[in-house]
């Protein structure tokens, strides 16, 4: 099974990358969206077992992310979203599964809570109950705290190191998908696909965002899938946030997956693919 790369226009002037497979099949579709500065490669290994059970499957590089394109404004959940509702019209998609990792997890909460007949059920990969308002007094301690490293120039194959010491339990599509974070340069190092000062953007859209405003608008199956990451006191707290959650969430269920990275897409795809093909026959059966 083969996929294919597309340009698909959601906005003037805007362009999102997709990678899709097995657009053709007949059962639910499935949109897999990225987290901040992520990637769609990242969803190779779910994506190919999907496709493989018979799902249409599409992942999309956000805007200024990957291969898409990089305006310099539009970085709020408003236009995010709209992005996505964009996107599932252009294929032509009836209720979809979309599933979102990390801040794409916040992203398709707000996308099932603002548009309640869109999708068919949600899911959000260790995110979707982010709400770093909580966390951070102000946003001047969360920018301080969560800058991204400055990587422009780092040597492709120090990155590489990093990655594969960092992450010796990934799948290879793990590792590939983490490189795809990346652009290469003539010159052999890298620089992340995602600019300093979107990324900037986007994290300051993503403090003052409050999934739990959201949860009771939620109308369909939605599944929360944390990661038991090790850290005690941050699954303590994340614990908090997701039974909070469920407290909310009209048809809500978490799945945890223990021990676990932050990115169980990339270090569990097989089990992760799994658990959203349960979830698609929930939405089916809606």
């Amino acid at each position: 099974m083969t996929s294919s790369e597309h340009m698909v226009e959601v906005a003037p002037g805007v362009q999102l990358r997709i990678i899709a497979d097995n657009l053709d099949a007949t059962q639910v579709p499935f949109l897999l969206v990225h987290g901040l500065a992520s990637n769609a490669r990242l969803w190779d290994g779910v994506a190919v077992v999907l496709a493989a059970a018979g799902h249409p499957v599409v992942a999309v590089d956000q805007r200024g992310h990957g291969r898409s394109s990089k305006p310099d404004g539009g970085y709020g959940f408003d236009t995010i979203v709209a992005d996505l509702v964009a996107l599932i019209a252009s294929l032509g998609w009836v209720r979809p599964v979309v599933v979102g990792q990390s801040w794409g997890g916040n992203v398709v909460v707000e996308l099932g809570a603002t548009h309640p007949h869109l999708a068919g059920a949600i899911a959000a990969v260790d995110g979707g109950f982010i709400e770093l308002g909580d966390r951070f007094s102000s946003w001047d301690e969360c920018r301080a705290a969560l800058a991204p490293p400055r990587l422009i120039g780092t040597p492709v194959a120090t990155m590489e190191r990093w990655i594969r010491e960092g992450h010796s339990s990934w799948p290879e599509t793990g590792i590939v998908g983490s490189m795809a974070n990346f652009e290469v340069r003539a010159d052999g190092t890298i620089a992340p696909w995602l600019t300093f000062e979107r990324h900037m953007m986007i994290l300051e859209a993503l403090y003052a965002h409050r999934p739990s405003q959201r949860y009771p608008q939620l109308a369909v199956p939605t599944l929360l899938i944390p990661a038991d990451t090790g850290d005690v006191a941050w699954t303590h707290d994340k614990s908090a946030a997701v039974d909070a959650a469920l407290a909310l969430l009209k048809h809500g269920r978490v799945r945890w997956f223990s021990p676990a990275d932050h990115d169980i897409h990339a270090q569990h795809p097989v089990e992760l693919a799994e658990v959203l093909i349960d979830l698609s026959q929930q939405g089916r059966a809606r």
